[in-house]
């Protein structure tokens, strides 16, 4: 069976403020390698978020660790803490300057939770759809099963224009060999 390898990076810190805008530096950074460009901004908003609830929230200690995983068409950037209590979005009032995080990143992401940790903890994590634009690997569909036998159709893909002028060629004889550019 053909996979795409999972991506996963992760980030222990004190969720500080000089390390909060560190971690969105890396997290964004990450996603520009994986060639992610479009999640980068989402991303940093929900992580940035994140930590910053960590920071002015999380008891006894801001130690937390960030994780970033891409399995197939989905990212997801969960944020870890020892604190036990679950965070929640309150209402707020229009002049308010703080309370809006949760609501933040609800917006810019296809889902988001809270975990409670067996070791008291808690995670709250968000995903995020990576575009079919941009997807590096479509999983083949299973197209049928008998007891015997799984067939797989590959993933249908499209293959921008050639560039610049292209002619098929009349006959076969017209095609010439591949010579390499190196000398040797």
């Amino acid at each position: 069976m053909i996979s795409r390898p999972n991506k996963h990076c992760t980030v222990e810190l004190q969720a500080l403020p000089p390390r909060i805008g560190q971690v969105r530096r890396i997290v964004s950074a990450q996603l520009r390698y994986w060639h992610l460009d479009p999640l980068i901004d989402p991303a940093a908003l929900g992580v940035t978020e994140l930590l910053t609830n960590v920071h002015r929230h999380a008891e006894p200690d801001k130690r937390c660790t960030v994780e970033i995983d891409l399995v197939l068409d989905r990212l997801t950037v969960s944020v870890r803490d020892h604190d036990p209590r679950l965070p929640r979005v309150g209402e707020v009032s229009a002049g308010s300057t703080h309370g809006r995080g949760l609501a933040l990143v609800a917006a810019v992401s296809a889902a988001w939770g809270v975990q409670e940790r067996h070791d008291g903890g808690k995670v709250v994590w968000f995903t995020l759809s990576v575009p079919r634009s941009i997807a590096p690997f479509t999983a083949p569909r299973p197209v049928r099963i008998d007891r015997t036998s799984v067939t797989f159709e590959p993933p249908s893909v499209q293959l921008p224009p050639p560039e610049g002028p292209f002619r098929e060629p009349a006959a076969d004889h017209e095609l010439s060999p591949v010579r390499s550019a190196v000398a040797g």
